[in-house]
């Protein structure tokens, strides 16, 4: 299973980036989808994770009511909506993927040691 992660860039304080995950080499609708980020000499926190129906979604406290998951099967793709961006959500963003066959359709891991597959990641710099 390979996940390329893009979407990244540098804007301004309170504009908004949508982040995409593409999954290839699995069935995308049986995996659970979480985005993590990442700044350097930290640990990876996560951000946000969807289930494999799309019905259930976990966001940190953080990015709750800015932030959004999504996917669609028809380019098996994850996706991140990032609005009102803030210099605190600089970091480098990394999308996992997890199997829900054992665990059904809301499962949505929050842990990154849960996940299986990862991405790249993708940087996204937010200036003040």
């Amino acid at each position: 299973v390979q996940l390329q992660a893009s979407g990244g860039g540098l804007v301004q304080a309170g504009a908004s980036l949508k982040l995409s995950c593409a999954i290839s080499g699995g069935a995308f609708n049986s995996y659970a989808v979480g985005w993590f980020r990442q700044v350097p000499g930290a640990e990876r926190e996560f951000v946000s994770a969807i289930s494999r129906s799309g019905g259930t979604t976990h966001y940190a406290d953080s990015v709750k009511g800015r932030f959004t998951s999504s996917r669609s099967s028809e380019d098996d793709t994850a996706y991140l909506q990032m609005n009102r961006l803030q210099p605190e959500d600089t970091a480098v963003y990394f999308c996992a993927a997890r199997s829900a066959k054992f665990f059904g359709d809301t499962y949505t891991p929050l842990r990154h040691s849960e996940y299986d597959y990862w991405g790249q990641g993708t940087l996204v710099t937010v200036s003040s």
